[in-house]
């Protein structure tokens, strides 16, 4: 039970810090709705986390990590990013395939492997999806990213993350190059049709909005 209870801390800490509840209080719903669980389980588990001083938690209004939280999911996520990076750059596996297996593989890993992977891997800084890895001290990158569907006719625009919880987008983003690292440059926006034209390197693709959903950049240099 001890295990389950440690699993279920690290995820609800986890989930809250990608909701910016190191900055910010997040509500209760916005929990539930990340965890795909009910809002009444979610009000216990606060109470729990907050008991543990893992959160602030003000009732009605939502939670907020403490120091203690934030460098608890940050040790998480550190991990998590890290399987994913070997799964993909050591065992070969697609980038769609290894979100899930590193949720598995994350509460798992002892921190003597967790540093052996990432030396092995030559202490990276991103994962697949181009979300930063964490560093040993806790620290993270700070970026001040824009979803695509912002940007306008003209711009050029560096792709640096994409959402990676939805294995059949993924695929999609790969097979039309949309992926980190990549430049793109917006040609045109059809706003009544709803579709942008952009060009990447010699292709020029024609994209619905709900298509770049999920791919953030930034101005190209």
């Amino acid at each position: 039970m001890a295990e389950q209870t440690s699993r279920a801390v690290q995820d609800y800490l986890k989930a809250i810090h990608s909701l910016d509840g190191a900055e910010r209080m997040v509500s209760p719903l916005q929990i539930a709705t990340r965890l795909q669980v009910r809002a009444p389980s979610v009000t216990g588990m606060l109470k729990r986390l907050a008991d543990a001083e893992w959160i602030e938690y003000e009732p009605g209004t939502g939670a907020r990590l403490t120091e203690a939280g934030v460098a608890e999911a940050r040790r998480v996520i550190r991990r998590h990013r890290l399987v994913e990076l070997f799964l993909t750059r050591v065992l070969g596996l697609d980038w769609s395939e290894v979100d899930a297996e590193a949720e598995a593989l994350e509460h798992a890993i002892s921190p003597r492997l967790e540093q052996a992977i990432a030396a092995h891997l030559g202490e990276p800084l991103e994962d697949p999806h181009g979300h930063p890895i964490p560093g040993r001290d806790g620290s993270i990158a700070q970026r001040d990213l824009q979803p695509l569907s912002r940007f306008t006719a003209g711009q050029r625009v560096l792709i640096r993350e994409v959402r990676d919880d939805d294995p059949a987008r993924l695929r999609h983003w790969q097979s039309m190059g949309l992926m980190p690292g990549v430049v793109v440059e917006f040609l045109r926006h059809q706003p009544l049709d709803d579709l942008f034209e952009i060009q990447i390197g010699n292709r020029i693709l024609h994209v619905g909005s709900e298509g770049l959903v999920g791919l953030l950049g930034e101005l190209a240099q």
